[in-house]
């Protein structure tokens, strides 16, 4: 067999797979089908160089964002995930986990075992 494919963003540009979407909130509501929901969350897979080197977007391969998906692409490379090409511009939030206030003053120069949060 081949080599997988592989998609890498170009531009300021990241490639995230999308969360499952919820039918229930926490709270117990259920959802309709075809509830609007103007941002969605997912992981990043992969990040363009030009977003890698620009220290003014501190995204991370792995990291959990928040993106609005008016203009993301679809890319179907896997049957079950569902893949968007994300301009830099759409992600809206990156989750972090918070320090704990013990650990506080270690944590700010320790931003590589920042894990999922939770909502």
């Amino acid at each position: 067999m081949g080599q997988p494919e592989i998609v890498e963003p170009l531009g300021m540009r990241i490639l995230i797979r999308k969360d499952e979407a919820r039918q229930k909130t926490k709270g117990g509501i259920v959802l309709p089908d075809q509830a609007e929901i103007p941002t969605i969350t997912g992981r990043v897979v992969e990040i363009s160089r030009q977003v890698a080197n620009d220290d003014d977007f501190p995204i991370r391969k792995y990291d959990k964002v928040l993106f609005h998906p008016k203009d993301a692409i679809p890319v179907d490379l896997e049957s079950d995930n569902v893949l968007f090409v994300v301009d830099i511009d759409a992600v809206v939030a990156v989750f972090r986990r918070a320090p704990s206030p013990d650990t506080a003053d270690h944590a700010a120069d320790d931003s590589d075992d920042a894990d999922e949060f939770e909502l």
